[in-house]
């Protein structure tokens, strides 16, 4: 294992309770918040994938550890994203929190043995989604939207619950959208999102259906 991963598991014991172990890990490095935040993702996820016919414990592993990295703070990322190995694309080091995601796979993967490629996928892909996603990353996707963590409600909301009871793709779109309409304001576009977006336009204009997100 990689002397910064066992860094971050110092004073840590695995029960393989991982909502427990997601808990401990997270306070242990002053991370109250996101344990709360990830708890109620995971309601939200398991929620959406009874919805959809998905694997509910899945859709709780994914949300869980969806921000299990947030213990590595902002301005250390993508230092430790390379020594790693991960790649990391120019966006992301111009705006690190991105990266969160594909460290929080790691984490998730390495120091609390999740060997479920679906819920890895989900997990590192949660922020931006991408081309060609799975199930379970459009499941977790959407559950950390709705999930918001700050005070208030996200303008998005509403529409997304909406589109939601339409289907799981609509409830991204939506999402997606909203984000795309204000591209010129956002740090970054980051190509995973840009590809997501590409994606499903594509798919509703297939369909006819792009003139419900007034496109």
């Amino acid at each position: 294992m990689h002397v910064i991963l066992e860094a971050l598991a110092k004073d840590m014991e695995f029960t393989g309770d991982t909502e427990r172990d997601m808990r401990l890990f997270l306070e242990l490095h002053g991370c109250l918040q996101t344990a709360d935040h990830c708890f109620d993702v995971a309601q939200e996820a398991q929620r959406i994938a009874h919805l959809y016919g998905a694997d509910p414990q899945a859709a709780l592993l994914s949300g869980y550890l969806h921000d299990i990295s947030a213990v590595i703070p902002n301005h250390e990322r993508i230092a430790v994203s390379r020594s790693l190995g991960l790649e990391v694309l120019p966006e992301e080091e111009t705006f690190p929190m991105i990266i969160h995601q594909k460290l929080s796979r790691v984490i998730a993967e390495e120091l609390f043995g999740i060997r479920d490629v679906n819920v890895l996928s989900a997990i590192e892909c949660h922020t931006t989604l991408k081309s060609g996603a799975s199930l379970m990353d459009k499941i977790l996707f959407v559950a950390d939207k709705l999930a918001w963590d700050q005070p208030g409600a996200p303008p998005y909301r509403e529409a997304m619950l909406n589109q939601l009871d339409v289907s799981l793709d609509d409830a991204a779109f939506a999402y997606i959208h909203h984000l795309w309409q204000q591209r010129e304001q956002l740090k970054v576009v980051h190509p995973w999102l840009k590809a997501a977006y590409d994606d499903l336009a594509h798919q509703f204009k297939a369909t006819g259906s792009l003139e419900s997100f007034n496109l």
